[in-house]
Protein backbone atom coordinates (compact mmCIF):
# COMPACT_ATOMS: atom_id res chain seq x y z
CA UNK A 1 0.00 0.00 0.00
CA UNK A 2 1.52 3.16 -0.83
CA UNK A 3 1.01 5.93 2.02
CA UNK A 4 -0.74 8.86 0.61
CA UNK A 5 1.02 12.09 1.20
CA UNK A 6 -2.05 13.71 3.20
CA UNK A 7 -1.51 10.69 5.63
CA UNK A 8 2.25 11.28 5.58
CA UNK A 9 1.78 14.73 6.46
CA UNK A 10 -0.26 14.24 10.13
CA UNK A 11 1.99 11.53 10.92
CA UNK A 12 4.92 14.18 10.84
CA UNK A 13 2.66 16.98 12.35
CA UNK A 14 2.67 15.01 15.19
CA UNK A 15 5.90 15.24 17.77
CA UNK A 16 5.67 12.14 19.19
CA UNK A 17 5.05 10.57 15.62
CA UNK A 18 7.70 12.18 14.21
CA UNK A 19 10.19 11.59 17.23
CA UNK A 20 8.94 7.81 16.84
CA UNK A 21 9.86 7.55 12.85
CA UNK A 22 12.61 9.56 13.29
CA UNK A 23 14.14 6.65 15.88
CA UNK A 24 12.80 4.30 13.36
CA UNK A 25 14.75 5.80 10.52
CA UNK A 26 18.02 4.63 12.59
CA UNK A 27 17.35 0.89 12.98
CA UNK A 28 14.29 -1.74 14.27
CA UNK A 29 12.95 -1.30 17.70
CA UNK A 30 10.18 -2.35 20.25
CA UNK A 31 8.12 -0.97 21.69
CA UNK A 32 10.05 -1.11 25.34
CA UNK A 33 12.84 0.60 23.42
CA UNK A 34 10.76 3.66 22.01
CA UNK A 35 9.37 4.26 25.39
CA UNK A 36 12.79 4.33 26.99
CA UNK A 37 13.95 6.74 24.33
CA UNK A 38 10.56 9.16 24.28
CA UNK A 39 10.64 8.36 27.93
CA UNK A 40 6.59 8.06 27.13
CA UNK A 41 4.09 5.37 28.77
CA UNK A 42 3.57 2.55 26.93
CA UNK A 43 0.09 2.67 25.54
CA UNK A 44 0.76 6.68 24.26
CA UNK A 45 3.92 5.04 22.23
CA UNK A 46 1.62 2.04 21.51
CA UNK A 47 -1.35 3.96 19.99
CA UNK A 48 1.32 6.80 17.87
CA UNK A 49 2.63 3.26 16.02
CA UNK A 50 -0.61 2.10 15.84
CA UNK A 51 -1.50 5.30 13.32
CA UNK A 52 1.57 5.14 11.81
CA UNK A 53 1.06 1.28 10.91
CA UNK A 54 -2.45 2.49 9.71
CA UNK A 55 -0.96 5.21 7.88
CA UNK A 56 1.32 2.96 6.11
CA UNK A 57 5.05 4.22 7.21
CA UNK A 58 5.51 1.41 9.47
CA UNK A 59 5.78 -2.27 9.21
CA UNK A 60 5.73 -4.62 12.11
CA UNK A 61 7.72 -8.41 12.63
CA UNK A 62 6.27 -10.54 15.45
CA UNK A 63 9.44 -12.77 17.56
CA UNK A 64 7.66 -14.45 20.01
CA UNK A 65 6.04 -12.23 22.33
CA UNK A 66 7.98 -9.24 21.16
CA UNK A 67 7.18 -6.55 18.01
CA UNK A 68 9.82 -5.35 16.45
CA UNK A 69 8.98 -2.09 14.27
CA UNK A 70 10.78 -0.58 11.13
CA UNK A 71 10.09 1.60 8.49
CA UNK A 72 8.01 0.33 5.55
CA UNK A 73 10.33 0.83 2.27
CA UNK A 74 9.45 4.09 0.66
CA UNK A 75 6.88 3.70 -2.23
CA UNK A 76 7.39 6.44 -4.46
CA UNK A 77 9.36 9.57 -5.07
CA UNK A 78 7.83 11.87 -2.10
CA UNK A 79 7.84 8.65 0.41
CA UNK A 80 11.00 8.53 -0.65
CA UNK A 81 11.89 12.07 -0.04
CA UNK A 82 10.23 12.27 3.47
CA UNK A 83 12.34 9.21 4.46
CA UNK A 84 15.40 10.17 3.37
CA UNK A 85 14.76 13.70 5.01
CA UNK A 86 13.72 12.00 8.55
CA UNK A 87 16.99 10.20 8.02
CA UNK A 88 19.61 12.94 7.72
CA UNK A 89 17.89 16.69 8.00
CA UNK A 90 16.47 15.96 11.69
CA UNK A 91 19.90 14.49 13.15
CA UNK A 92 20.36 17.99 14.46
CA UNK A 93 16.96 19.22 16.40
CA UNK A 94 17.60 18.83 19.63
CA UNK A 95 15.12 17.33 21.29
CA UNK A 96 15.25 14.02 18.16
CA UNK A 97 18.81 13.83 19.13
CA UNK A 98 18.45 13.38 23.03
CA UNK A 99 16.01 10.54 22.21
CA UNK A 100 18.41 9.10 20.23
CA UNK A 101 20.95 9.56 22.96
CA UNK A 102 18.35 8.16 25.56
CA UNK A 103 17.94 4.88 23.02
CA UNK A 104 21.71 4.34 23.16
CA UNK A 105 21.71 4.36 26.61
CA UNK A 106 18.94 2.06 27.17
CA UNK A 107 20.02 -0.48 25.01
CA UNK A 108 23.76 -0.70 25.78
CA UNK A 109 22.20 -1.07 29.90
CA UNK A 110 20.49 -3.96 28.79
CA UNK A 111 23.20 -5.81 26.71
Amino acid sequence: MKPSPDKMFRAFADETRLRILHLLSKRELCVCDLMAALRAPQSKVSRHLSYLREAGLVMDRREGQWRHYSLKPAAGRFHKGLLACLAGCFDEVGVLRDDARRLQRARAARC
